[in-house]
């Protein structure tokens, strides 16, 4: 994900005038991060409510690499690729012995291509979409169970 400063009026800095119609994130913190993943599970159900389930899909990953993004802010770890947020869901189910926290971020991949293709079958959605979302929520909780330890 490339990240780009917006002006403070909110608008694209090479493009006075037009608004940017993009979510951005510029060096957020961990809190940042667990909250975007959570507003983006509520978008894709309101996406999913009026049929668009490209666009569900598309924000059920954006939930899902928010939240190892996060994971990976509290642990020092590399997150500015595709490939890193991979490496982090694996690392991770190694870590806490979850083999759910791998193939969580796998489902979401296959719904990340579903936006760009539009291939998926209703019957692996509604299974991927239960998964991601779940997958998500435990990663929030980890996240919440890390910040806690550290403060103690």
């Amino acid at each position: 994900m490339r990240l780009m400063a917006l002006s403070d009026e909110g608008t694209v800095p090479d493009a006075p005038g037009r608004k940017a119609n993009m979510t951005v994130i510029q060096e957020a913190t961990v809190s940042e991060r667990v909250a975007q993943a959570l507003e983006f599970l509520d978008q894709a159900e309101a996406e999913f409510a009026v049929g668009d389930t490209r666009q569900a899909a598309e924000k059920l990953y954006g939930a899902s690499v928010q939240a190892v993004i996060a994971a990976s802010l509290q642990r020092g770890w590399d997150y500015q690729s595709h490939r890193a947020n991979k490496n982090a869901a694996f690392r991770l189910a190694k870590d806490y012995d979850e083999p759910f926290l791998n193939a969580g971020f796998t489902a979401a991949e296959k719904l990340h291509i579903h936006f760009h293709h539009g291939d998926m079958e209703d019957y692996q959605i509604t299974a991927d979409r239960y998964a991601v979302r779940k997958y998500v929520e435990r990663m929030v909780k980890l996240v919440e169970e890390h910040e806690a330890n550290r403060t103690v």
